[in-house]
């Protein structure tokens, strides 16, 4: 499929040159940073080393006062008190860190994660009255409970405060909980507004360990919790989530928890470092398929649990949940696929909304993202459940699908979401309505040029530009995320060294050795699935590659390598 290349135009000449001299770097580093911006010898090094000192006080976020009031009088009157969050990974990973953490201060302590098909998204009542049956008084609700106000409601009826713990955009009004922490409050001043759920959580107890006078070390061992929160819930890893980032990846690198300890060894990755992406890949698709597929509870047992043996049981349990995930995956993915291909009306469209009643419900989201990747338009997964159609919708660049759905909110029976990823449930009855609505929303809104991928481009450089300090100061960068994203290169007229060749089990894959004429620099990269450019690469014609750079650590050999994402042919002859 063919790929725009957005070039970012460079930044300010007067503030590279700046950094250039004060950091000791050349001008494409220096502009890496100002494009970040990052302007000063203080930005850079807040930036580079990241530090404890760079965390807010706890207390600026709106309602920490009260949070930790009720807390601690639930402390000293020994209430029941249940730490509630969703079945996803920021979910449970935020019950965690809650529970393990309090767990050493208070004892009368347990934790509830809702069940993905009974329960569904959020505070649920059956969860309210299961704390109400066990004289619960207090619940810590975590990446969840913003909008709750009519479940905060039923709770506050049967004698059941709330502290909720929360980072998604609140309603009109707030619930009526004993407190609301929720740094995107409109009233709420904290300056950080783009934490995780976990994050949010973090904050809580940082709140407790500053009102009570107690370092903040041991809190700080669950940091790899709060790193894999922020990976996976894709929050901005700049200002304070850089900050938790970088520490919880040091934790999860030397020291990680038990349970993570054997996700990590389940999951292969032992002996090497764990980056944000082998978290978003790795480590977090494990932690969601106990809730697609089982339980998110089981996930939160196995992050809690301090025992060897018995989360070691857990971590192949729950690799075998992912194993399990991966082949509705595998094969609900390939049967959208060919529902596609085998009608000439579907690939007309401009957007895809496909429904079967039997695709498994855990995973449709994944499926959903999937057939956006590879048709590269507003898509929409459905699927029976209850007697309605539940499904998933995934955008595509500058597309706001949030509004494409409401087009036809007259059809829903409800629907949530944002601009690029969004849920929806809808009576049977009214698919084929909504196929065509949507279908007609997209192709009057969305334009020719949102409907190819599109690749953002940092910088134009030469092959001569890569070297081992190049590399050394460009791995400082991370970790790599939303905000602050592994920077991409292109490269313009290089050629083929005569070695490149296709690999892989299918020979899918292309591996080059690319020379540049004018300097003589030689590089090696990979290109994933570019197996198809071999031929072109080989017509002795020079060629412009987009790539970004990685360490490839080989038998104990470490080498750069360019990680191709394009090649393009302008210079054919």
């Amino acid at each position: 499929m063919e790929k725009r290349w957005n070039i970012t135009d460079s930044g300010d000449e007067d503030k590279i040159e700046h950094l250039s001299k004060v950091l000791n770097i050349d001008r494409f580093l220096s502009n890496l940073l100002v494009q970040r911006g990052i302007n000063t010898f203080e930005e850079a090094k807040a930036f580079f080393r990241p530090n404890y000192d760079q965390l807010l006080d706890p207390f600026l976020m709106k309602d920490m006062d009260k949070a930790i009031d009720r807390l601690e009088k639930a402390m000293e009157n020994n209430e029941k008190v249940f730490i509630y969050g969703d079945y996803d990974v920021d979910g449970t990973t935020s019950v965690a860190l809650v529970f393990s953490f309090l767990s050493s201060y208070f004892k009368n302590l347990e934790f509830y994660i809702p069940n993905r098909y009974e329960e569904g998204y959020g505070i649920s009542i059956k969860g309210i009255d299961h704390f109400a049956e066990q004289n619960c008084s207090l619940v810590i609700a975590l990446d969840c409970g913003i909008k709750a106000v009519e479940k905060i409601e039923y709770a506050k009826a049967k004698g059941i405060d709330f502290i909720i713990c929360d980072h998604h955009t609140p309603g009109d009004i707030l619930p009526d909980a004993a407190a609301c922490l929720d740094p995107k409050r409109s009233d709420c001043d904290y300056p950080e507004k783009n934490l995780s759920g976990c994050g949010v959580g973090f904050k809580f107890l940082q709140a407790y360990c500053q009102r009570n006078n107690l370092s903040c070390e041991k809190l700080y061992e669950y940091l790899d919790l709060v790193a894999v929160s922020i990976a996976s819930d894709i929050v901005p890893i700049t200002g304070e989530n850089r900050v938790l980032a970088y520490y919880g990846l040091q934790k999860l690198n030397t020291n990680p928890g038990i349970g993570l300890k054997h996700i990590i060894k389940v999951a292969g990755m032992q002996g090497r470092e764990i980056t944000i992406s082998d978290i978003v890949f790795k480590i977090g698709p494990r932690i969601n398929a106990a809730g697609r597929i089982d339980s998110g509870g089981d996930a939160v047992d196995l992050l809690v649990s301090d025992n060897e043996e018995k989360a070691s049981n857990m971590s192949i349990d729950i690799d075998k949940c992912n194993d399990t995930r991966k082949g509705f995956d595998r094969d609900i993915t390939q049967q959208a696929l060919d529902l596609i291909a085998n009608s000439e009306e579907q690939k007309a469209k401009k957007s895809t909304v496909l429904f079967e009643p039997e695709w498994h419900k855990g995973v449709i989201g994944i499926v959903a993202s999937r057939l956006t990747e590879t048709y590269y338009r507003p898509t929409v997964i459905l699927t029976e459940s209850k007697g309605l159609a539940t499904g998933s919708a995934r955008s595509v660049e500058g597309f706001d699908l949030y509004k494409a759905i409401d087009s036809c909110s007259d059809l829903l029976e409800n629907f949530g979401g944002h601009m690029y990823a969004a849920g929806l449930t809808l009576k049977i009855e009214n698919i084929p309505e909504f196929k065509r609505r949507f279908e007609e929303y997209v192709e009057q809104n969305i334009t020719a040029d949102q409907l190819i991928p599109q690749i953002e481009v940092d910088e134009v450089i030469g092959l001569r530009d890569i070297n081992d300090k190049f590399y050394r100061i460009l791995k400082q960068f991370r970790p790599f995320g939303p905000g602050n994203l592994r920077p991409v290169f292109v490269t313009k007229r290089v050629f083929d060294y005569g070695t490149s060749k296709r690999v892989g089990k299918d020979q899918d894959h292309l591996k080059v050795e690319l020379i540049e004429e004018q300097s003589g620099s030689i590089k090696q990269g990979i290109g994933f699935a570019m197996g198809e450019y071999l031929e072109n690469l080989q017509t002795g014609n020079p060629f412009d590659v987009c790539y970004s750079i990685e360490e490839n650590v080989y038998n104990g050999r470490s080498t750069i390598q360019m990680m191709l994402k394009d090649i393009k042919f302008p210079y054919a002859e």
